[in-house]
């Protein structure tokens, strides 16, 4: 069996064009599929007048293809993982890793954990063999304070791993961002909730 990376093209092959439309079409799907004009509370405790909901757009078989793509194109050179917290993290970084697969550029996937696994190793990260010191990158759905962001790094920088960026999907821009950044990190974002309230610009 053959462990060479896929045949798909490189990134540096994909136009900007192609990922111009495919973040469009994204968005198509998550406005679709994900946002809602609702008084809802969050897991932040904080409450809101609208909620997106990612998975539902992350887990189509299409909405999971472009994110990979998306991702990828925002990914460092030299991280070879990415992951972040279970559960929204988790279908972001299987896509970002199977595109990367095809890209010829392998990026493996992480999961971090909320709680301890409690027996076995006891350990907070699932993941390959990654070495300490390895550069990796942390995934998130959507930013809001930007504490579970700030876990999952935290879990990372204790397994010995170096955080590059994180990427989110979406920054609802209620300082998340600051906090994030604070810790050291730059955050790369594909959407903010501009995208989904274009009335409030």
């Amino acid at each position: 069996m053959s462990t060479k990376p896929g045949t798909g093209p490189s990134q540096e092959e994909v136009e900007p064009a192609a990922l111009a439309r495919d973040r469009a079409r994204l968005l198509d799907l998550m406005r679709e599929h994900s946002f809602k004009k609702r008084r809802v509370r969050l897991s932040s405790g904080m409450e809101s007048d609208f909620y997106i909901d990612c998975k539902t757009t992350s887990l189509l078989a299409e909405g999971h293809y472009l994110i990979g793509r998306l991702l990828l194109s925002l990914a460092p050179k030299e991280a070879v993982a990415a992951g972040g917290l279970t559960l929204g993290a988790d279908p972001l970084a299987s896509a970002l890793s199977m595109s990367s697969w095809l890209a010829k550029r392998p990026l493996d996937a992480f999961i971090v954990r909320k709680e301890p696994k409690g027996h076995g190793t006891d350990r907070w990260i699932e993941s390959p063999r990654l070495s300490s010191g390895s550069k990796v990158i942390v995934l998130e759905d959507v930013v809001t304070t930007g504490a579970s962001t700030i876990h999952a790094l935290e879990r990372v920088r204790e397994a010995g791993y170096l955080p590059l960026k994180v990427i989110a999907l979406v920054d609802r821009l209620e300082g998340g961002r600051e906090a994030v950044e604070a810790t050291g990190v730059s955050l790369d974002v594909l959407f903010d909730r501009f995208d989904f309230i274009p009335e409030e610009t």
